[in-house]
């Protein structure tokens, strides 16, 4: 296809406009709308992996409109009324499919690479200290969707000439996708369909953790199943015949299948934890992954002193080591609670936004009172657990501070703190260790209410 070919075709279809469509909404999306992709250390131009992936999440609903716009394209013939004179000259059907279909997949790609530019431009001008290519097949296969999106709607379009047959699959593929989208949840075996089948969307979860991939499987089957989507919409664009559209469906069919035997069944298979990522450096007994690297200059001061305050609160029994969580930060899943290591998860609020003292106040709370409830969106522990770390670190500080940046309101915590507080500093010293400990146990065996144990309750 040489460059006037392709002028003269972009001029005469809806290439430009899907072009359009995905340069113009994808960063519409992302910058006027707050959402997760803004939030927490996987933002979309944080590092190189979430950059990839968020962009893919765009396809949820760049997807449909590609498709829709394709089969608006697929009705050109039809409507001009040039389908039999085409079928009568000499130059075969397929080569005309070729350039319909080239033009359109030129577009697309070119589009949706100038979104991954754009994005890739803001993750260097973070100045991530973190740079692999393992986000590109990500990217690739996010390309390879949009082109197979097109060009099966435009085979459909010319199959079904009608003018339903946009909208119609623009619906359907929109549904298609965002059913399979419900289902699909990073590290999480909640499916409402087998985890295969879910797989099949173009689209990829939210993004919760930058240290987390898709697997070379998933890359793999995606790949097989657009490639036999892509090969049945120009085997149908380029189709004469009831026959031939018939024999077009084969090839989607068998990329179908053939994805299914390749996709993993297992969802905690699905993405896998980027060694290369995860890899700890360290400054001294303070240890972050590679991908956050540039957060460790901040955290070794503060948690060298958090690890002496909690070597003289609780002697032998006390961690020697603060260390990034690297466990799958899955919604709902109860943290890691190891007894020689303070664990650090940069997307707790609480965390996340402490420097200096009151970062060394927040590392010691989490070392004294390991939370045990279930990890929600940007907060860890429960409003108890909170208030029991706010108390435990006010024990080994000499005064009584509420953590920042938690979602608990200071009132409420305050309301459940407070008492326990002052009833504890009335008591004599050993009483007070005594206590302190068995809270330090409970909570690292994640066994009792860490504000009755402090009360000296029935739990302690």
């Amino acid at each position: 296809m040489n460059v006037r070919v392709l002028r003269i075709e972009s001029r005469r279809s809806v290439a430009p406009w899907a072009g359009a469509v995905v340069l113009t909404t994808a960063p519409a999306f992302l910058y006027l709308l707050s959402g997760p992709w803004w939030k927490g250390t996987a933002l979309w131009t944080a590092q190189w992996t979430s950059m990839a992936l968020w962009t893919r999440f765009l396809l949820v609903f760049l997807w449909p409109l590609v498709v829709g716009l394709g089969a608006l394209q697929g009705l050109r013939d039809h409507r001009s009324g040039m389908s039999e004179l085409l079928t009568s000259t000499p130059r075969p059907a397929w080569h005309r499919a070729a350039t319909l279909a080239g033009t359109t997949a030129i577009t697309v790609t070119s589009a949706f690479g100038l979104l991954v530019l754009q994005g890739a431009a803001q993750v260097m001008l973070a100045d991530t200290e973190y740079a692999h290519l393992g986000w590109l097949p990500i990217s690739l296969v996010g390309a390879l969707a949009l082109v197979a999106g097109a060009v099966l709607g435009m085979g459909v379009g010319r199959a079904l000439p009608s003018p339903l047959t946009p909208p119609a699959l623009a619906v359907g593929a929109f549904v298609f996708i965002n059913l399979l989208q419900q289902s699909m949840e990073a590290g999480i075996p909640t499916a409402a369909v087998p985890n295969r089948v879910s797989l099949l969307s173009p689209a990829v979860a939210e993004v919760h953790d930058v240290l987390l991939t898709p697997a070379a499987s998933v890359h793999l089957g995606q790949t097989l199943w657009l490639l036999g989507m892509a090969a049945t919409g120009f085997a149908l664009l380029a189709a004469a015949t009831p026959r031939a559209r018939l024999l077009a469906l084969t090839p989607v069919l068998a990329g179908a299948a053939v994805a299914l035997l390749v996709l993993p069944s297992d969802p905690r298979r699905t993405y896998v934890v980027d060694e290369a990522a995860a890899a700890m450096v360290c400054d001294g007994p303070v240890c972050v992954t590679k991908v956050r690297q540039s957060r460790l200059d901040d955290l070794a001061g503060p948690g060298r002193k958090a690890l002496v305050l909690l070597h003289d609160a609780l002697g032998g029994r006390a961690p020697d080591s603060i260390r990034e969580s690297t466990a799958r930060r899955a919604l709902g899943a109860t943290p890691e609670r190891p007894r020689g290591a303070v664990l650090v998860d940069f997307d707790d609020w609480v965390i996340a936004g402490a420097e200096g003292e009151e970062l060394t106040r927040v590392l010691l709370a989490q070392g004294m009172a390991p939370v045990c409830f279930a990890r929600s969106d940007g907060e860890s522990g429960t409003l108890r657990e909170v208030a029991a770390q706010s108390i435990a670190a006010g024990w080994v500080l000499g005064d009584l501070r509420l953590l920042g940046g938690s979602v608990y309101s200071s009132r409420d915590q305050l309301e459940l703190a407070r008492p326990v507080w002052r009833e504890l500093k009335t008591l004599p010293r050993a009483e007070q260790l005594s206590r302190i400990s068995a809270m330090h146990a409970a909570a690292v065996s994640c066994a009792g209410d860490l504000l009755d144990i402090l009360a000296g309750g029935a739990s302690r």
